[in-house]
């Protein structure tokens, strides 16, 4: 099933129905943590400013709504992000995200210090960014991922393009990957229809 996004040119299909490769699957198997990019990832991109100069973001509930089944079956969620924004600090302690840094230009770097910080191995983290900033720590995880509308040269370098735009659930897609490959998300079904 192809569906049209009401406000962008991308045609994303249908999460439930889009074959999953098994290498992926088996990547998702090991995951420990998902850590992402905010803007782009989480948000579409877009940045508005009234005219004090506040700024204003849009975030998806349905990335929210995954990260608290990520946080009950063990899996850290966190944020490595290139600009410094009260709007984003405050989503992320909203959202209760274990691990969050703001105005990073280098990355790697965090991710590193994130890995020694947490005891992870680099292949029990999963990714998601969406432009090239991303590239040190997509070729570094275990798992990397980019939403529908990434970067061209990031799509190159990830093994998984998400079929979600950014803004539009991408930490959903990648979420519910890894708790079904983990066994949690039929358990997760099954206790809601309780």
């Amino acid at each position: 099933m192809i569906v049209r996004e009401e406000k962008t040119d991308y045609i994303c299909q249908n999460p439930a129905t889009v074959p999953i490769n098994p290498e992926i699957l088996e990547k998702a198997r090991h995951v420990k943590a998902i850590i992402f990019d905010v803007d782009g990832v989480l948000t579409d991109g877009g940045i508005i400013y009234d005219n004090h100069g506040m700024e204003f973001k849009r975030f998806n509930v349905k990335d929210g709504q995954i990260i608290k089944y990520l946080k009950k079956y063990g899996i850290l969620t966190g944020v490595i992000t290139g600009r410094a924004s009260k709007v984003v600090e405050n989503r992320c302690n909203e959202l209760k995200i274990d691990i969050h840094y703001h105005g990073i230009s280098q990355k790697r770097i965090t991710f590193e210090k994130i890995l020694e910080e947490q005891s992870l191995q680099a292949h029990e983290v999963a990714y998601i960014g969406d432009d090239i900033n991303d590239l040190p720590v997509l070729s570094r995880c275990g798992l990397s991922a980019t939403p529908a509308d990434g970067h061209a040269t990031v799509k190159e370098h990830v093994d998984w393009v998400l079929s979600t735009v950014g803004g539009h659930g991408a930490l959903r897609e990648l979420g519910d990957l890894v708790l079904k490959a983990q066994g949690h998300y039929d358990k997760i079904i099954t206790d809601l229809l309780s």
